[in-house]
């Protein structure tokens, strides 16, 4: 029989506030195989900055880049232990904009975040980015 536990364990505190949408830590008990990601852009197949001045056109932009990338190296968002969000704005009704959609993509899986505006992102337009760690807990058969 193979071990089919969850990956990831997130961690809440009782002696810090209960009303944020995430979790304060995140656990994940070896043996694992972690992943880090690159920031995850507002970019499309051919390169182009998708959504112009759209907080949250680009961030489903991102996170449906940053789901593809996880993909790619046997991941989801579900085993997400811990995503930085950067926007590239000072005014707090932004960030808040682009972090709905990415709650909205994490649903249920309330990793450990940072959100942080910033003055300026790499690519020319470019408003979101995410940049994630995840850990897969390597299968074993159990006893």
């Amino acid at each position: 029989m193979i071990d089919q536990g969850p990956s990831v364990r997130l961690i809440r505190n009782e002696d810090l506030a209960q009303t944020v949408d995430y979790a304060y830590a995140a656990v994940a008990e070896a043996p694992l195989r972690a992943i880090w990601t690159a920031g995850a852009c507002p970019l499309d197949a051919n390169g182009d900055t998708v959504a112009p001045g759209d907080f949250a056109g680009q961030a489903r932009q991102v996170m449906a880049n940053l789901t593809a990338a996880l993909g790619s190296a046997g991941a989801s968002l579900a085993d997400i232990v811990k995503t930085t969000v950067y926007v590239a704005s000072s005014r707090r009704q932004d960030l808040v904009e682009a972090w709905d959609v990415v709650r909205e993509h994490m649903g249920d899986h309330d990793a450990p975040s940072t959100l942080l505006g910033v003055a300026v992102l790499g690519y020319t337009g470019q408003l979101v980015e995410v940049e994630a760690t995840a850990v897969i807990i390597e299968q074993h058969e159990s006893a």
